[in-house]
């Protein structure tokens, strides 16, 4: 079966002066389509460190990131870009919206950014905001949105170029928990519609029981 994310063996140092912090050491994960893993660790086990890994957002020290069977660190920078662009799509707690935009224009921009067509980025971001139950607020701006409908908008545009990999750190952290669990549904629906290997990072365990399985972190590995 296609695996659109793989690390193998993957570590991550950091030094400073004669230091030498260790956050991963040897981690392994799959990710298969279709599959939502929840990640639940401790702050401070690597959490993010490993998103921005598995996002190429960060080289490892050591190690191997896959996607859709490419070892990524044969790409130069470019490509790593254009690899980042279309297929791995980033959700974080805080939305990260753009203000002076319609919460339409939000969705369609990474879309045009990728080359889409005006015209036809703004059927796709339709029809994601519609999925989110967002047709009514198509238009304004994020300023006009709930914290909820921000989040919905923020996960629309993360899904607009139809990656294979999306993660997510704390997607519904800064949520009530009504709100949290109404976004949470839709996000897991959504994603599974579209066969999108996802990875959560989620202090919640109520929210990473809904998922497929869970990892942890522990010894810089996933376990």
């Amino acid at each position: 079966m296609n695996e659109p994310l793989v690390l193998e063996q993957v570590s991550r140092f950091y030094q400073s002066g004669d230091e030498v912090l260790h956050v991963l050491e040897g981690a392994d994960l799959r990710l298969i389509p279709g599959e939502i893993v929840a990640l639940v660790a401790p702050s401070g086990t690597g959490k993010s460190t490993l998103l921005h890994l598995a996002g190429l957002l960060e080289h490892p020290s050591a190690g191997r990131v896959l996607i859709d069977g490419r070892d990524t660190a044969k790409l130069d920078d470019g490509a790593r870009t254009a690899l980042r662009r279309d297929r791995i799509g980033f959700v974080y707690q805080f939305h990260h919206l753009l203000g002076e935009f319609t919460a339409l224009e939000n969705v369609m921009l990474p879309q045009m950014i990728a080359g889409v067509k005006r015209a036809q980025a703004a059927i796709r971001a339709h029809e994601l905001l519609e999925s989110f139950g967002l047709t009514s607020r198509v238009e304004h701006l994020p300023g006009k949105l709930s914290g909820g409908e921000k989040q919905r908008v923020a996960i629309a545009r993360a899904l607009a170029n139809r990656p294979a990999i999306l993660l997510a750190d704390e997607p519904t952290g800064n949520l009530d928990v009504t709100t949290s669990n109404i976004v949470f549904a839709e996000l897991l629906r959504v994603v599974r519609d579209q066969g999108v290997a996802a990875l959560i990072a989620t202090h919640n365990p109520a929210l990473a029981a809904r998922m497929d399985r869970t990892v942890t972190l522990q010894g810089g590995k996933v376990i």
